[in-house]
């Protein structure tokens, strides 16, 4: 069994767990590096990291359109809820088997409000265990470099996906320290050269993480897959 996945743009991506799809943080419509629109994708499940418009996006109009399920914090979950989406709510710490994955909600340190001014709770990564293989990804979400990730190393994590942008979350350098504090096999950028404000070289981001970790960077295009065994 193995994870695949497909870069979406900024900190989108479908995830195929053990031969399932789930969508994570599903910002396509307004999205200048989008290559696909919300009817072109399909997922069994939605996580959400925190409320944010870049990261919240379509995920309403998603889930309804395919009957999912969105799985996010407490809040976010409550929210999603009066619009008639069926959702289930976590918070840092809990752990809850989804069926073919299951997820532990971790903490995150950025902010979190709705498109709309509404509080969103506080923002979150999570780690998703597949059932069958056992593989397991942590997705940071939008987060500073915190000691605490060296916790989360000791889930032994196949792939992490972290941050690089900077201004807004962790740095190429932060982000190199938050992978030596992980110790995944692989790791993957995001949430970068959406906009002028996160511009970064992935490659050499990727340079840096091989001179300075034991993971293996894996740096995509928009648009890219890419599956581990």
């Amino acid at each position: 069994m193995s994870i695949s996945f497909t870069w979406l743009g900024h900190s989108a991506f479908t995830i195929e767990i053990d031969g399932h799809n789930v969508l994570v943080d599903p910002f396509l419509s307004g999205n200048p590096v989008a290559t696909v629109a919300p009817a072109d994708v399909n997922a069994e499940m939605i996580f959400l990291s925190h409320a944010h418009g870049d990261h919240y996006g379509d995920t309403v109009d998603i889930a309804k359109r395919l009957g999912i399920k969105v799985v996010a914090n407490n809040e976010i979950a409550n929210y999603i809820a009066k619009l008639g989406v069926e959702t289930h709510g976590h918070n840092p710490g809990g752990s809850f088997d989804h069926g073919f994955v299951t997820a532990k909600w971790t903490v995150a340190f950025h902010s979190s409000s709705f498109p709309d001014g509404t509080y969103g709770g506080e923002p979150n990564g999570f780690i998703l265990t597949g059932k069958d293989s056992g593989m397991k990804l942590y997705f940071a979400g939008d987060t500073a470099l915190f000691s605490d990730m060296a916790l989360i190393g000791d889930h032994d994590i196949d792939v992490a996906f972290l941050p690089i942008g900077d201004n807004f979350t962790m740095g190429i350098e932060d982000s190199v320290k938050a992978v030596q504090f992980i110790r995944p096999r692989y790791v993957v950028p995001m949430h970068y050269n959406t906009f002028p404000l996160i511009k970064q070289d992935a490659n050499a981001w990727a340079q840096q993480v091989k001179d300075e970790t034991t993971a293996i960077p894996v740096v995509v295009p928009v648009g890219g897959s890419y599956t581990l065994e």
